[in-house]
């Protein structure tokens, strides 16, 4: 018992080595939601894989087990979503870790059950708190493309509709956040399959039977009825992402911290915040509904605007109608920070990662 104790302390130490860390927990909630996503030979086999991708025999050869062993167990972990594996053809596979959040959390969503919720719930209770000393998130905010006006400086990596003209393969997955809040008798009346995948990660999606493969035209179908939905479009952050979540501020782990941080405009990532010319609003109120962090609120005939609170999503201009409210880009935007890709990004992190004691 000891030893199998050693081995998970050893692994939840190696994920909080990684991105977004694995925060430790004074009731051991880490220690069991590991337990329950990982066999002891699955633990003591992933503290050897790395943000490198690498084929089986190097693995192998780290942890000191035979070729054989190694890639079965390998192949299983990656089906559990526990690591990341790419398979190209004529090519032997590449593994490689991934983060708790965004990694293996996420790649939990056909694994979901009661137990496993509930492990999540304590460990997210339990869990200690982070310091935030990333120099840049793992996911970051970018407009629905309705609410870009033609005359503003836009790069193609912050424009949803260039970011999905320039990928070749596409698949789309449940949304975890709202698969969860559904299944403990919460949710919304959100599109739950709406996280587009792209690349390797929408063939490692596919192949593993997470999502389903769909081609551009559906792409673009998923992106209106998620704008329609009110939802957030947050990809990875980095100029050719991995991914783009549809998210709600009722069920997303990402917005719902946002919406507790008294200025989120400090702290997401986004190149935009909305602005306003008071005298041009009808007090419609279409976009007090439409934002997800209470940016806009009712005063008398017309809305006000709290800059501090606005993350730059633009859905409240998209379906403004008398044009009261526009995007401007923040003047403080660094974007040299972004990352090229979503590798990129997490290497970054973790090179830079510090954490309270």
């Amino acid at each position: 018992m000891i030893m199998e104790e050693t081995i998970y302390k050893k692994l939840a130490e190696h994920l909080d080595h990684l991105p977004g860390g694995f925060s430790s927990s004074d009731t051991n909630a880490d220690l069991r939601l590991l337990q329950r996503l990982f066999t002891t030979e699955e633990a003591e086999l992933a503290v050897y894989l790395t943000l490198d991708r690498e084929k089986a025999q190097v693995i192998a050869k780290r942890a000191k087990l035979p070729l054989a062993k190694a890639e079965q167990r390998l192949d299983k972990m990656s089906n559990k979503g526990l690591i990341f594996s790419m398979q190209q053809k004529d090519s032997p596979a590449l593994y490689q870790a991934v983060p708790f959040v965004i990694g293996i959390y996420g790649f939990q969503v056909n694994n979901l059950s009661k137990g496993l919720i509930r492990d999540l719930a304590y460990y997210w209770r339990a869990r200690k708190k982070m310091s935030n000393t990333e120099v840049i998130p793992q996911i970051r905010t970018i407009p629905v493309s309705e609410s870009i006006d033609p005359h503003l400086e836009v790069l193609s990596y912050e424009q949803v509709n260039e970011l999905v003209k320039s990928k070749n393969t596409f698949a789309v997955a449940p949304c975890i956040c709202r698969r969860t809040a559904k299944l403990t008798g919460g949710g919304c009346d959100a599109p739950e399959e709406s996280c587009l995948v792209f690349g390797e990660w929408a063939d490692y999606y596919v192949r593993d039977g997470r999502g389903r493969s769909i081609d551009q035209t559906e792409v673009y179908e998923i992106l209106a009825r998620a704008d329609a939905a009110n939802l957030v479009l947050q990809p990875s952050n980095s100029k050719d992402p991995s991914f783009i979540c549809c998210c709600c501020g009722c069920c997303c782990g990402i917005l719902g911290g946002l919406q507790g941080h008294p200025k989120p405009s400090e702290i997401v990532a986004s190149s935009f915040i909305a602005e306003l010319e008071p005298e041009l609003c009808t007090g419609c109120w279409i976009c007090l509904e439409r934002c997800q962090m209470q940016a806009l609120t009712e005063e008398i005939d017309r809305v006000a605007l709290d800059t501090n609170r606005c993350i730059g999503c633009g859905l409240c201009i998209s379906t403004c109608p008398s044009g009261a409210l526009s995007l401007v880009r923040k003047p403080d935007t660094e974007q040299t920070q972004i990352p090229a890709t979503m590798d990129g990004t997490w290497r970054v992190i973790s090179q830079t990662q510090t954490k309270t004691p």
